[in-house]
């Protein structure tokens, strides 16, 4: 009986704190956030790049997984272990439950708080003022408190907490993207120092056999030392860029183990086989810059740490006005533990209070004004944000373009090459010109091939580039957890 009356009067006074929370739907002090404007052309420049538009800008594809345009299972199961092993990938998703939980923290500040307590205590007054006696005292009850939020500081930290959550899903995204380009990039970094191996193999053989023949010319007394000692030289001169294509392997092998999280030489043997360099058939379909920018994460990450930084100056804005606080408690008190059952027992209080700031030595100015300044600092970063992913796009197109059109020419020129060659040597084996006609068209193609491998790597990069410029590799439509299955 005597709980259902503590009951009741805890009723009354969670209700006076509750009946406050009308005063928390007045007005939210500081700037209301409005996405900027910024100039955006309606086009890129080199939307329209003539006789290489067919591979530049052709057909849509499928943005979130452009790596499968490659057609290279290898790679494919490469960025699927890494978009689920990379450690910086799993330091984002940890970011962004840390975001999560600061967002839940700064809701659960809106919300009244309710504690239970329990104490017992004994004291015995002094015999000269007292008379000596003790005392004992038992209590129990409820506390609750509620700050009534008139002038928005609070909601304001919540929007701030809740543009940091989208902040952080927009970063991890841009990791993921970088992480996808990373690995492909370093991925052709190794198919291309294979093929620049197996070019320069392939000549050190040839080489071989034209000091081979050499020697048996000099043998047969038609040439002097001087063509033997010349081919010798080629041969050796060929053979010294080997060490430094095998290191080029060995540290595109590292790096990819690192960013699939393994240790160096952890995919030695699993990429021990060689292949080809991997060139997409088509690329990005290019759209208009203002798509892109919706698509970047890196801008999208930019425009909600701008948000949040406007919901902060608010936030700052609202320490200037009074803060309104509703608290009570209800319990039991008696001097006996027995007792605290007894009718006279109970016991409540309800508060209502008002502070306001009258002088903190500049303290909420200058949180104002840095408030302030980080907002700019935000809007700023925006702004370089957007300029950065136009010039991306903008430098991918003309690197795509151009790695094009050179690995066309060094293909014509090495065909022309190998004709040259193929008439020198004809030309020395019947003795119409001399050696050193055939080295130099031996050592032409070779410097050539070296070229066209490497340039097969460069278009294949600016490839990449271009996907990683227009924000290709994620989904908008998977969660951030989903990164793991991206593949």
């Amino acid at each position: 009986m005597r709980f259902c009356k503590v009951k009741k009067k805890l009723g009354s006074c969670m209700l006076a704190i509750f009946a406050g929370s009308g005063l928390a739907a007045c007005v939210a002090v500081g700037p209301d956030y409005q996405t900027p404007s910024v100039d955006v052309p309606s086009a890129w420049s080199r939307s329209d790049p003539g006789a290489n538009a067919e591979r530049t800008v052709s057909a849509p594809t499928d943005m979130a997984r452009w790596w499968r345009e490659l057609n290279d299972p290898v790679l494919e199961a490469l960025v699927a272990d890494a978009l689920a092993a990379n450690l910086d990938l799993a330091t984002a998703r940890a970011q962004l439950r840390e975001a999560r939980a600061r967002r839940a923290l700064a809701g659960a500040q809106l919300g009244p708080s309710v504690d239970v307590s329990a104490s017992a205590s004994r004291s015995q007054s002094s015999e000269e003022t007292g008379g000596g006696n003790s005392r004992e005292l038992y209590s129990a009850g409820f506390d609750a408190g509620w700050e009534a939020d008139v002038f928005g500081g609070l909601r304001r930290g919540v929007e701030a907490a809740e543009a940091d959550v989208e902040a952080s899903v927009e970063s991890l995204r841009d990791t993921q993207v970088s992480l996808v380009a990373e690995v492909v990039l370093n991925y052709v970094d190794l198919r291309t120092a294979e093929r620049r191996l197996a070019v320069t193999e392939a000549n050190i053989a040839a080489l071989e056999e034209i000091r081979q023949l050499a020697q048996w010319r000099l043998q047969a007394g038609l040439v002097s030392q001087l063509d033997v000692a010349q081919a010798r030289t080629e041969v050796e001169s060929a053979g010294a860029g080997l060490p430094a294509l095998r290191t080029a392997m060995v540290e595109a092998r590292n790096r990819l183990a690192v960013l699939l999280g393994s240790a160096p030489g952890a995919l030695m043997n699993r990429l021990a086989a060689t292949g080809v360099i991997p060139l997409a058939e088509r690329s990005a379909a290019l759209g208009i810059p203002a798509d892109m920018l919706r698509r970047r994460p890196d801008v999208r990450a930019a425009e909600r740490r701008l948000a949040a930084q406007t919901a902060r100056l608010g936030e700052a804005q609202s320490e200037r006005y009074p803060r309104f606080n509703l608290s009570g408690s209800i319990g039991l008190e008696a001097f006996a533990l027995s007792a605290l059952g007894n009718s006279g027992a109970s016991v409540y209080s309800l508060l209502a209070s008002i502070t306001a700031p009258i002088f903190d030595s500049g303290r909420i100015k200058a949180n104002i004004a840095t408030q302030d300044a980080l907002l700019e600092q935000a809007l700023l970063g925006y702004k370089s944000a957007v300029l950065t992913a136009l010039e991306d796009v903008e430098n991918a197109l003309a690197a795509l373009a151009d790695a094009d059109e050179r690995r066309q020419r060094l293909e014509q020129a090495a065909e022309s090459a190998r004709e040259t060659l193929q008439l020198a040597e004809q030309r020395y084996a019947g003795g119409l010109t001399d050696f050193l006609t055939v080295l130099d068209s031996r050592r032409t193609l070779l410097n050539l091939e070296n070229d066209l491998a490497s340039s097969s790597g460069q278009l294949s990069g600016a490839q990449i580039q271009l996907y990683k410029a227009l924000g290709g590799g994620w989904s908008p439509n998977s969660q951030p957890e989903d990164t793991r299955n991206a593949s």
